[in-house]
């Protein structure tokens, strides 16, 4: 299991290290094949612009679950890291608990269960009731990568600030992205 000093590096370095991390909540979810990066100098990072009660949790100790909403509708995940800066979580590859997910989700297609932050946080049940929750104990379970894996960089997806920040990280290959890397 992956305890809080794996978070007490940079975001960047973070987020591609988690690639093949195996993330559980309550025994359901699989290997991350999906991340982002932001820290505190980054304008579309939460903390940019310094601490709120919407993102106290990135200005706490890093290994903390930062849940915000996002449209006022999908739940999104992301771990803290240091210095205030955090590593969202945007696809994993369903392994475990297919059918509870399948039934939270609505859909019997495994590549849609976790293909987004969204979907992802309804697959797992993760909601603002975790915020601030340390992801070295339960619900969480965090193992390490049983394999080394391909990582493709690229800009991160559905921001509208420093669009061209290459610090999206994703398995080379993986049907389970929440969208493809460019070639």
């Amino acid at each position: 299991m992956l305890d809080r000093t794996f978070f007490e590096r940079d975001a960047v370095t973070v987020a591609r290290d988690l690639i093949g991390v195996e993330v559980l909540v309550d025994g359901v979810g699989g290997p991350i094949v999906e991340t982002e990066a932001y820290d505190a100098g980054d304008p579309a990072s939460h903390s940019f612009h310094g601490p709120t009660a919407r993102n106290a949790v990135l200005f706490g100790p890093p290994g903390h679950a930062y849940i915000y909403r996002i449209y006022g509708l999908h739940w999104c995940m992301n771990f803290v890291c240091s210095p205030v800066s955090a590593v969202l979580i945007r696809a994993i590859e369903p392994r475990h608990g297919l059918d509870v997910m399948a039934g939270r989700r609505g859909t019997g297609s495994v590549r849609l269960l976790c293909s987004g932050p969204g979907r992802l946080c309804q697959a797992l049940a993760v909601d603002h009731g975790l915020d601030g929750a340390p992801i070295d104990a339960p619900p969480f379970d965090l193992r390490a990568a049983d394999a080394p894996r391909s990582v493709a960089v690229g800009p991160r997806i559905g921001i509208s600030k420093a669009v061209d920040t290459p610090w999206r990280f994703g398995e080379a290959g993986s049907r389970f992205l929440s969208k493809p890397f460019a070639p």
